[in-house]
């Protein structure tokens, strides 16, 4: 089974920015060295916690400083760009890292209604209608009288990386099929089945230069520790920075021993860690096996990518470091 990683570039409190991106930079040639297969960066804006606004910057940064790991997006939110330059950016990133790119598309903006707005490349447009025009302008497929058919589109003689399709809920799920990208269901803060998405993405398949068969990846939020103790601890300092982003105020980050110490029952760690809590697997190895077997089972699908989000770095690389390890990847 392929493992990937999906980073969304974790800050708080006692992190700053600079620091957040030297991390991304670690993790990504750790999970390398440890053979997982690709590595993608989300897209989010207005989220004080979270530092992975640009996803194109951060693989054009990243892949340099890694060896055999894919490096993409997950993905390029495609209401807050114009489709010729997210052709631009990827054909550019694909000349310079040859087969090693992946393009993630979403439907969202990955934001709220505020900062969407602001971000809007061409507001009230479709996203079927601003897929289709990125498609054309990579297939250079306009009709004889569209006026964008004049553009030349640069660089040229490259080609668009990998395209896979982002679902939560199935709305993508066809259009991956009809168009032969791939599929990947956000099953880490999705709390929807993910059978009938997938069911609907195979059904209607098909083959592309890029897919000559349907490919899933289910992405599953994960914490992994020796002692599940201490995974557990780990969701109660993540609960923290949390609610401070969801209510806008401070709450205190508990210590480690504190985390350790803490007697919310289940439901309240889970009601505490916001939409991610109900989809949240955490526990000892063997546990979290169990249940990431139970979500691969249930979305049909090829490869796991997990996100990991824990303020200690080196907890978190051990995280990625056992998981590696449960399934063979190193």
């Amino acid at each position: 089974m392929r493992l990937s990683v999906l980073d969304v570039l974790p800050t708080g409190a006692d992190v700053s920015t600079v620091e957040t991106f030297k991390r991304t930079k670690s993790l990504a040639q750790h999970v390398d060295a440890l053979g997982y297969h690709r590595l993608w960066f989300a897209e989010h804006h207005g989220l004080g916690m979270i530092a992975s606004s640009a996803p194109e910057i951060l693989i054009a940064h990243i892949a340099p400083f890694t060896e055999s790991i894919r490096i993409g997006a997950g993905g390029v939110m495609l209401p807050n760009h114009a489709p010729l330059r997210v052709v631009e950016q990827y054909r550019t990133l694909e000349a310079l890292h040859p087969g090693r790119i992946d393009l993630g598309i979403g439907r969202a903006a990955g934001t709220d209604p505020l900062t969407s707005r602001a971000l809007a490349a061409q507001p009230g447009v479709e996203f079927s209608d601003l897929f289709q025009e990125l498609m054309s302008f990579s297939e250079g497929s306009f009709s004889k009288r569209h006026p964008y058919r004049r553009i030349k589109v640069t660089p040229q003689g490259v080609p668009l990386p990998p395209i896979w399709m982002l679902g939560s809920s199935g709305g993508s799920a066809q259009l991956a099929g009809e168009v032969g990208a791939g599929y990947a269901f956000a099953a880490h803060f999705s709390p929807i089945d993910p059978l009938p998405a997938v069911s609907l993405y195979k059904e209607h398949f098909r083959p592309s230069s890029y897919f000559e068969e349907p490919e899933v990846i289910v992405a599953a939020s994960v914490i992994c520790a020796e002692d599940p103790d201490h995974a557990r601890a780990h969701c109660v300092i993540l609960a923290a920075g949390m609610q401070s982003a969801m209510m806008g105020i401070e709450v205190p980050v508990p210590s480690f021993e504190e985390a350790l110490a803490n007697d919310w029952s289940e439901q309240e760690l889970r009601m505490r860690l916001g939409p991610v809590g109900t989809q949240m697997i955490y526990g000892s190895p063997a546990q979290v096996q169990t249940k990431l077997e139970r979500v691969m089972e249930r979305a049909q699908a090829d490869e796991l990518m997990v996100m990991t989000v824990i303020h200690d770095h080196e907890a978190r690389l051990e995280s990625y470091r056992l998981l590696a390890a449960l399934y063979g990847v190193d």
